[in-house]
């Protein structure tokens, strides 16, 4: 049974599991508690033989805000930042040998795009809004390109990563972050689609599948992300990363911003 202070509350019926990203004081941030739960979850749905398939959803209006910024500023004193453990979520996602999906009610920003481009499928609702905002605090999308870059455009991935302009659910899906955009109200049914479609594959041939469809593109996945994670950190460590983390926390703007108003 799940714990009721859980960050992914874990439910399963008719052979899906649902992983709930489930922690609305912080627009479900990618916390070091809320990873390793998520991690857990993962790896307890692939042991187990009656789940076919797996959904990653959220509570509150916003899927996931990225990083935890409290967490990273307080990680500053001792030299780290948390970027490893979100490429051992890539990681667990993008290899996971039974189909992923996520659905995505509300905003996702920076990480939390990671996360949905490492699931195989994501349904979003049109009104949703995405951006990877990292420049705008002085840091850069390292991690999360290994599993971003491959679904986007170079154009689109140019134009996003460099203004951290938003953008909604209909760009999403013409881009190729999302596998669909629909209506708010038909985003459970669209979801509920896919799932009685992926529980009809045979366990064996949907990760046979899962495997065909990285062959393209193989490589060492988490040799490229702990190259990454080390980028992310440097940044991160940065003199301008840490000025963009603290102006975030402060809700000011940035110096490099506040610069060009004098």
């Amino acid at each position: 049974m799940t714990p009721p202070d859980a960050f992914v509350p874990v439910a399963t019926a008719h052979g899906v599991t649902t992983l709930t990203l489930d922690s609305p004081h912080n627009r479900n941030a990618l916390s070091t508690p809320l990873m390793t739960e998520l991690l857990a979850g993962l790896a307890a749905a692939v042991a187990d033989d009656a789940v076919r398939v797996i959904v990653l959803d959220h509570t509150g209006p916003t899927f996931c805000s990225g990083a935890d910024l409290k967490e990273t500023a307080a990680a500053y004193a001792s030299g780290t930042v948390p970027a490893g453990m979100l490429g051992d979520v890539l990681v667990a996602v993008r290899e996971c040998p039974k189909p992923v999906l996520a659905r995505v009610a509300g905003p996702a920003r920076a990480g939390g795009l990671g996360l949905i481009a490492a699931a195989d499928l994501a349904v979003c609702a049109v009104d949703a809004t995405f951006a990877f905002t990292e420049v705008r605090i002085g840091v850069i999308p390292a991690v999360i390109s290994a599993t971003v870059l491959p679904r986007l455009t170079s154009r689109a991935a140019a134009q996003l990563y460099l203004t951290g302009d938003p953008f909604d659910g209909r760009r999403a899906a013409e881009i190729g972050l999302v596998t669909a955009a629909v209506p708010a109200e038909e985003l459970d049914a669209v979801v509920r689609r896919y799932c009685d479609s992926l529980v009809r594959g045979a366990p064996a041939a949907l990760a046979g599948v899962k495997r065909l469809l990285r062959r393209p593109t193989t490589v060492d996945l988490r040799a490229e992300l702990t190259e990454l994670s080390a980028l992310s950190t440097d940044y991160f460590l940065s003199a301008d990363g840490i000025e963009g983390v603290t102006a975030f926390r402060e809700k000011r703007a940035p110096r490099w911003v506040a610069e060009l108003d004098r």
